[in-house]
């Protein structure tokens, strides 16, 4: 499958990344898919790394999603093997078997139990992973982690492409921040193109940081920042079977000990490693397969932030809404219908809704001087842009929510057409 060209709303300049202590990585191309690239990548972590990680609900969960829970649930790992490609989704006991091999050969390779090593797939589901086209590079991959410089940020974005589908480009980004006096670094990367709706974290996600925090107290800090970031975005309301995000903690940094995630002096941490999972659930929107235009929709006024949640989806995944917003057809009406078929209360007759900052209705209806005041025009301007505003208030309550999207175009259908040729 060729690759598709460059999003239009890739970032025009590659972050700064900061290599984590303690975290090395190393990177294969095993030919299983893709052609003159890598497309294997390898975490590692010392025996002192504790991790926490979200896996998705869908009812169709693949084979390394399966063998990630427990693993996740126990709260130590010593490696990450993640291949693009082939998501091993949907395989049955043959998916199963591959598992096992692939985590019992870096288990070998890197001197560790089988059950400290993590898996993530993505790619074709149904297709049985072919184990031996990764299994023959894990002696190579363990050996580069050996040589790989640990304060090469080079090897970080070797490895955000190698886990690459359909993306157009390679998601990473990192933050400093501190726990009392001590410097701290998170660093992570993502990737998600299409099949992204939230269900979990919608995409395959490696965070790390140096800081030394129990799994639990990590455990206990992801779901609502994930629902805040990974959750809250949408390409094409389709939730992947392979859906996965791992936050690990080196602890390598000697900060004081933090036993409670309210903890004031987490606090910055906290901020922080919220700051960077909403970078990178907005760059993966940025590279939504065909997407031309990046959209922010702000809900106010709903029972519940729940509800304020499930109204900004309703719309941001509504094919009228993204079509209407590709074609920059100020069709704010397909906006009013995505509201009311969300499911939670909506006083009707408050309702506001505005566009690029432009409002355009009031007390359930269209603005009286729509027309003398040239709204269309107003909208029709905003909407020719790349980046577009949503506002929408229920009228009810204090419950709020921000969604991002993207515009759904004939790229995407074209990508997705072709997507096992």
């Amino acid at each position: 499958m060729p690759q598709p060209p460059l999003s239009p709303l890739a970032p025009a300049h590659k972050p700064k990344l900061a290599s984590v202590a303690g975290v090395r990585l190393a990177t294969a191309a095993t030919g299983m898919k893709y052609k003159n690239r890598a497309d294997v990548l390898l975490l590692a972590f010392p025996e002192s790394a504790t991790i926490a990680g979200v896996t998705t609900q869908s009812a169709t969960a693949s084979a390394p999603v399966d063998w990630c829970r427990p693993i996740i649930a126990n709260g130590t790992a010593r490696a990450i093997l993640i291949n693009a490609g082939n998501a091993n989704a949907f395989t049955g006991i043959a998916g199963k078997e591959a598992v096992a091999k692939c985590a019992a050969a870096v288990a070998a390779a890197m001197d560790c139990p089988a059950d400290q090593v993590l898996l993530a797939s993505t790619g074709v589901i149904g297709e049985v992973l072919p184990h031996a086209a990764i299994t023959r590079h894990v002696a190579a991959l363990t050996r580069a982690l050996d040589e790989a410089d640990s304060d090469s940020t080079a090897a970080w974005w070797r490895g955000a492409d190698a886990i690459r589908t359909t993306d157009t480009f390679a998601k990473a980004t990192s933050r400093q921040t501190h726990i009392g006096n001590t410097p701290i670094t998170i660093t992570g990367m993502a990737k998600g193109s299409g099949m992204i709706a939230p269900n979990m974290a919608t995409t395959l996600a490696f965070i790390t940081t140096d800081a030394t925090l129990p799994s639990r107290l990590l455990q206990s800090l992801l779901p609502p920042l994930v629902d805040a970031s990974f959750n809250s975005i949408s390409v094409d309301s389709d939730t992947s079977t392979s859906d996965m995000l791992i936050l690990a903690a080196t602890a390598t940094a000697n900060h004081p000990p933090i036993s409670q995630a309210g903890d004031p002096a987490l606090s910055d941490f906290k901020n922080n490693l919220a700051d960077l999972l909403c970078d990178l659930a907005r760059q993966v929107v940025r590279d939504g397969e065909g997407a031309r235009k990046f959209i922010t929709i702000h809900i106010s006024g709903a029972e519940t932030d729940l509800a304020a949640r499930r109204i900004g989806l309703a719309v941001a995944n509504s094919p009228l809404v993204k079509t209407a917003i590709a074609g920059e057809d100020a069709n704010w009406g397909r906006i009013v219908m995505a509201v009311g078929k969300a499911g939670e209360a909506v006083a009707r007759d408050r309702l506001t809704i505005a566009i690029g900052g432009i409002v355009i209705t009031e007390d359930g209806t269209r603005r009286p001087d729509y027309a003398a005041a040239n709204i269309e025009s107003a909208l029709a301007k905003h909407l020719a842009g790349d980046t577009i505003d949503i506002a929408i208030d229920i009228g009810l309550g204090t419950g709020a929510a921000r969604i991002w999207t993207c515009d759904l175009t004939e790229g995407y259908l074209k990508i997705n057409a072709a997507y096992r040729s």
